[in-house]
């Protein structure tokens, strides 16, 4: 029975997007405007009016994300049957029912960033090319690009013309049968194989959309193309699609996301209802104030006004520090403020460009004795033991996975070493199985001593017992494998790391434990789908009392009362890649944009006049973002180690910068005394902190303060 108390209260956009109908509908929604409020409430009203569950689809990005919309769903009146997914985990589902149609095993393994590289540097051996010359992690981005791009082997190999084109085709091509050999899938796999399934396929394709009337994604603005193409043939039959998405929110350009899907929807559906969700229900008018200023200065978006429900609230803070100890040190206090005033460490989050910046925060919240958390999680899942542990598990329901198998047939140690190895792998060819196969044949290798050929066996069968019970608990079996396979007993006597090691296997299996709880029907291969598509943003755990550490990526969908956001400086954000086009630059913005709109009351900004980066302590210039924010910035550095500017203290001192005329026209050339000639590419006008970005006939683009940069003018 439908909660109908779910439809109250709600605002006359959001009603116009919660009980619209049949046909295609855009809601672009601001942060903090209820997204997921009208995401679920809508299902609810489409089952109200007649549509069984089971016809609808609601796609997400993140596991937090859709485990929340399901369980609003189920509050709102115990609507059970509509798939409520990411897009990764949506398409394993219908790559798994349709496995013979798009050409794999259902039991496909799903492979990590170690372990493709593994497999693209197979590749790259077996075409007689370098590893050096053709690095895995190179050789794999650039196949990752072709991937989202939906370009097959073939199509790129047809229009390969330079050398570089021409090998990394090949490339391709040994990498896509190395992954078929094992049974294995990368994550891009599992985008293009269903997109090309629903396209070439059209049974595959009428019987999804004739099940999934109803189509709604979420984050439409972070759908890369092939998401793109698999949304649009889901729906091309019932035009049923709601894309809801903010182009000011768009932050993943650089794994593929393109704003122009949200941008083009229009044009795509034509017959489309626009509804703009611009209340927001989060931040205090201070705060969208200055969000809404920074964000007007993108041009690539729709516009549309945050609109405050809440009143104005605290200033936004905006603080200057001598280098990263004093600015980490200055946070650790005002986090102890701020709970001295009542607030708890959970209230509070630190946002940060890049990863490295954590450490002088760590070390100062210490210091403190302030309890944290870095949200950084699928680092754990990258641990050795962990890494064993999922290889032996993972050969269980897929004995094709020969790269997780080499992992584990020696570890711990049993003695079998490259040559014995080598002589099973040989046998494989022979008989034309696989690996997994192989040893339960070594009977067969004259060649082969009698003891190795007992370790081997030993292994087969142990494996073998433990396949069956791929079907049921997960947690029982992962206990049993610690045990059983003596990885218990490696690291029983390995002293404190050793110790450390068997805390994170017994992590795993209470993770295993809390799967087995909360699923209908338990099952390894299931599990191993659900933590292989484990993303940072999963890992935050709000419950505990802790401050949050995350950079402003893994900020996206999350919201605190107390927000700080460090680093604001030129090279770290915006980060010195986005220099080298306007697009760039405009994401690193919206980025800033995310970081503000998740504070709640209290926001406080920070940069430093120097910072540490990559062992060397260099001079910061303050971000071209601080001028853009409505704060009144001035570029004023201060004096000694005060802050250069405080939103409490120095208020009245703020001001803009005045303006300047540009001294190098763009695309004019010019001299550094070190970096030699090249063009400039953009005058900033940031007064006395005014940079000129310059692209040098070297290939480095470079952000140059004015002042110091000693330019000269040269001859074209």
């Amino acid at each position: 029975m439908i909660d109908k108390t779910q439809f109250e209260g709600l605002t006359p956009s959001q009603s116009q997007a919660v009980f619209h109908q049949e046909g295609p509908l855009q809601v672009l929604a601001g942060p903090g405007s209820g997204k997921t409020r009208v995401i679920t409430a809508r299902i609810a009203a489409l089952v109200e009016s007649g549509v069984f569950p089971y016809q609808i689809c609601a796609i997400t990005f993140t596991n937090k994300a859709a485990q929340e919309m399901r369980q609003r769903v189920e509050a709102g009146g115990g609507v059970r049957g509509a798939w409520i997914s990411t897009f990764h985990s949506f398409c394993v589902r219908v790559l798994r029912q349709y496995a013979d149609e798009a050409g794999i095993g259902k039991s496909f393994t799903i492979y990590d960033t170690a372990d493709q590289k593994k497999c693209v540097k197979e590749a790259v051996k077996a075409c007689e090319l370098d590893t050096t010359n053709f690095a895995p992690a190179q050789m794999l981005n650039a196949l990752s690009t072709l991937k989202n791009k939906l370009v097959s082997v073939q199509a790129f190999e047809a229009d390969a013309q330079d050398y570089f084109s021409r090998t990394l085709a090949r490339v391709y091509q040994r990498y896509q049968e190395i992954l078929k050999g094992h049974n294995a899938l990368d994550f891009d796999d599992l985008l293009v194989k269903t997109a090309f399934l629903l396209e070439q396929n059209d049974t595959v394709c009428e019987a999804l959309s004739e099940r999934f009337r109803f189509l709604l994604i979420d984050e439409y603005q972070d759908t890369n193309h092939a998401q793109y193409r698999i949304a649009k043939r889901l729906a091309a039959a019932h035009g049923n699609i709601m894309a809801t998405g903010d182009p000011d929110q768009s932050i993943y350009r650089w794994r593929g996301a393109d704003i122009q899907n949200i941008l083009a929807f229009e044009k795509d559906w034509p017959e489309a209802k626009i509804v703009r969700l611009e209340e927001n229900f989060r931040s205090s008018a201070a705060i969208l104030k200055v969000a809404d200023s920074l964000i007007a200065h993108n041009r690539h978006r729709k516009e549309k006004t945050l609109k405050p429900t809440k009143p104005a609230g605290r200033p936004v803070k905006l603080n200057g520090y001598e280098d990263e100890l004093e600015e980490a040190h200055a946070v650790a206090a005002e986090i102890q403020h701020l709970v001295s005033q009542g607030a708890t460490y959970n209230q509070v989050a630190l946002f940060y460009r890049v990863n490295a910046m954590s450490r002088a925060l760590e070390e100062a919240l210490i210091q403190g004795k302030i309890p944290y958390q870095v949200v950084r999680g699928v680092e754990f899942y990258n641990r050795k033991e962990i890494k064993d542990l999922l290889a032996y598990l993972k050969v269980l329901v897929n004995p094709e996975d020969e790269v997780s198998l080499l992992r584990i047939i020696n570890t711990p140690a049993r003695g079998l070493g490259k040559v014995t190895l080598d002589k099973v792998k040989a046998l494989s060819l022979r008989t034309g199985g696989t690996l997994y196969q192989a040893l339960g044949q070594v009977e067969q290798l004259d060649a082969l001593a009698k003891a190795p050929k007992g370790k081997i066996l030993a292994f087969y069968h142990m494996m073998e017992q433990f396949k069956r019970d791929v079907e049921g608990p997960v947690a029982p079996l992962a206990q049993r494998v610690i045990e059983e396979a003596g990885l218990e007993g490696l690291f029983r006597h390995a002293g404190e790391e050793g110790q450390d090691a068997l805390d994170n296997l017994e992590e795993l299996v209470n993770s295993a434990a809390r799967y087995d709880q909360q699923a209908e029907e338990p099952g390894l291969l299931d599990y191993l789908q659900e933590i292989s598509l484990f993303s940072d943003a999963d890992t935050y755990d709000g419950s505990s009392n802790r401050v949050a550490l995350m950079t402003l990526h893994a900020a996206k969908g999350l919201e605190f009362p107390h927000a700080f956001i460090l680093g604001l400086e030129e090279g770290i954000l915006p980060h010195e890649r986005s220099v080298e086009s306007e697009d760039d630059l405009e994401e690193e913005r919206r980025l800033l944009f995310v970081g503000v709109t998740r504070a709640e009351e209290n926001l406080n900004l920070s940069y430093v006049r120097y910072r540490t980066v990559h062992g060397q302590t260099i001079r910061s210039i303050p971000s071209q973002f601080l001028y853009e924010l409505g704060l009144g910035f001035s570029g004023s550095t201060g004096q000694g180690r005060k802050p250069s500017l405080s939103g409490q203290t120095r208020s009245a001192r703020r001001r803009t910068a005045p303006k300047q005329d540009a001294p190098f026209t763009d695309g004019e050339l010019v001299n550094h005394a070190k970096f030699g000639l090249g063009r400039v590419q953009k005058f900033t006008d940031m007064g006395d902190n005014s940079i000129v970005t310059v692209s040098f006939n070297s290939g480095m683009t470079k952000n140059l303060m004015l002042k110091f940069a000693k330019l000269e003018k040269a001859q074209n």
